[in-house]
C-alpha cells in the first residue's frame, strides 16, 4: 500500500521575507496538502534561524533543497533572483517569484525564456492582486459596472519608509533601483491589473533621491536594519504611463516625504468610479444615476480580511495542481512591469518621455 505524499515546497532566502512567507505557507498546510520541506540561504546564522524556527533542513546551495521539492519560493536580493530561478525552473521545479521578476529588463527576460522550457511553472509574487477589496473590484469591472475605465491614480507613499539603509535595498547593483523597484513595482502591477494590461505605449518620469542618503534624515521606524552600503538609488518617483487603448496611469511613489501617507488607488470609467486603500481595505464605489431623479451614489464596500500572501500561495499550488497555463501573475506580466519601470528610469535620465517597442510583451 503506497503512501501518501503531500506537495513539498522549499524556501530560497531565509531573511524576513522568507521566514514571512514560511509562516503563511504553514498555515496552509492542511488545507492544500502541502508541506514546507527545506530552505537554502549563503548565510549560516539565516539557516540556523530558520531551522529553528521551522524544524526544516536548510541548505547553502540551491541544487541541494531543488531535489528535494517540487516548488520553491525565491525571496533573495532582487539580483539574484534570476540566478535561482533560471536553476529551479531547469531542474522543473515550479517556482513562485517575489516580485520584481529581477533587477534588470534583460535579467527578466532570461527568467522569461527558462520559464517557457520548463515543465514547471513559474509566478510572480504580486500579492497586492489578491486583498479582498482588489479582487471585489476586478470582479465588477469584469462584469463591466465601471464601463470603460480610462485612467487610474497609483499611490504608494510612505512619510519615512526608506528600507535597510546601507542594506541591499538602497544599493543599485542589488535591487536595480530604489522605491520604484520596490514598492513603485506593486503601484504599476496593480494599475495595468485592473486596466486588464493593456500594452503600454508611453512613460513620462522622473525619479529623486531626496531624503535617503541625507545625514539628517528623520524618522522614528525602519523595516531591517542600517548597513554600511550606499545610498544609490531613488527614493521617490512620479510618472505618467500611456496605453494603445488611450488608458492612462498617474504614478506617485516614494519610500520618504513631507506628507500624509497613502496607498490609494482611484479609478475613473465610463460608468462609475472608485476609491480604495491598501492599507486599510477601504473600497467606495462612486455612481451616478437619472432614475427617479438625477442623483450621486457612494457605497461603502466591506470585505472580509484575508492574508493576500496566504491567498497568493493558494493560487500558486491551486495552478501548480491544475491544467493549462498559468492565467495569473504571469512571468509575461511581471516582465511589462519591469519595462515600464525601466522605461521611467530612462525618461528620468533623457529628461524626455520614453516610447516604449511595440513589440513588448502584452502580458494577457
Amino acid at each position: 500500500m503506497s503512501s501518501h505524499v503531500p506537495h513539498s515546497i522549499g524556501i530560497v532566502g531565509l531573511g524576513n521575507i522568507g521566514r514571512y512567507h514560511a509562516e503563511q505557507l504553514s498555515s496552509l498546510t492542511a488545507q492544500l496538502d502541502v508541506e514546507l520541506v527545506g530552505g537554502m540561504d549563503i548565510s549560516p546564522m539565516a539557516r540556523d534561524r530558520f531551522e529553528e524556527t521551522f524544524g526544516v533542513p536548510t541548505y547553502d546551495d540551491s541544487e541541494s533543497l531543488y531535489e528535494t521539492t517540487d516548488s520553491v519560493i525565491i525571496t533573495t536580493p532582487n539580483q539574484y533572483h534570476e540566478e535561482y530561478a533560471v536553476g529551479a525552473l531547469a531542474a522543473d521545479n515550479n517556482v513562485l517569484i517575489e516580485k520584481p521578476v529581477a533587477h534588470t529588463t534583460d535579467s527578466a527576460k532570461r527568467v522569461r525564456e527558462s520559464a517557457k522550457k520548463s515543465s514547471g511553472l513559474c509566478m510572480v509574487g504580486f500579492h497586492n492582486r489578491f486583498a479582498s477589496p482588489v479582487q471585489v473590484l476586478k470582479q465588477y469591472i469584469h462584469d463591466g459596472r465601471f464601463g470603460e475605465i480610462h485612467h487610474i491614480e497609483a499611490k504608494y507613499i510612505r512619510r519615512r519608509g526608506v528600507p535597510g539603509r546601507g542594506t541591499w535595498f538602497t544599493e543599485e547593483a542589488s535591487a536595480g533601483g530604489g522605491a520604484l523597484i520596490d514598492i513603485g513595482a506593486h503601484a504599476i502591477d496593480l494599475a495595468l491589473y485592473l486596466l486588464g494590461f493593456p500594452r503600454v505605449t508611453e512613460v513620462s518620469g522622473v525619479t529623486r533621491s531626496v531624503f535617503g542618503d541625507r545625514p539628517d534624515y528623520t524618522h522614528l521606524e525602519m523595516w531591517g536594519e542600517h548597513g554600511d552600503g550606499p545610498f544609490d538609488v531613488d527614493d521617490s518617483a512620479n510618472a505618467f504611463i500611456r496605453c494603445a487603448d488611450n488608458s492612462t496611469i498617474s504614478l506617485d511613489v516614494a519610500w520618504a516625504a513631507n506628507r500624509t501617507p497613502s496607498t490609494e488607488f482611484v479609478i475613473q470609467g465610463t460608468d462609475a468610479g472608485a476609491r480604495f486603500d491598501l492599507s486599510d481595505g477601504e473600497l467606495t464605489l462612486f455612481e451616478s444615476s437619472p432614475t427617479g431623479a438625477p442623483h450621486f451614489s457612494d457605497t461603502e464596500i466591506t470585505t472580509r480580511d484575508e492574508n493576500p500572501h496566504r491567498q497568493e500561495q493558494r493560487r500558486f499550488i491551486e495552478a501548480v495542481r491544475g491544467s493549462g497555463p498559468l492565467s495569473v501573475n504571469t512571468v509575461e506580466q511581471g516582465l511589462v512591469v519591469q519595462q515600464v519601470m525601466d522605461a521611467t528610469y530612462r525618461s528620468s535620465e533623457r529628461n524626455a518621455a520614453v516610447t516604449l517597442d511595440a513589440a513588448m510583451p502584452t502580458a494577457d
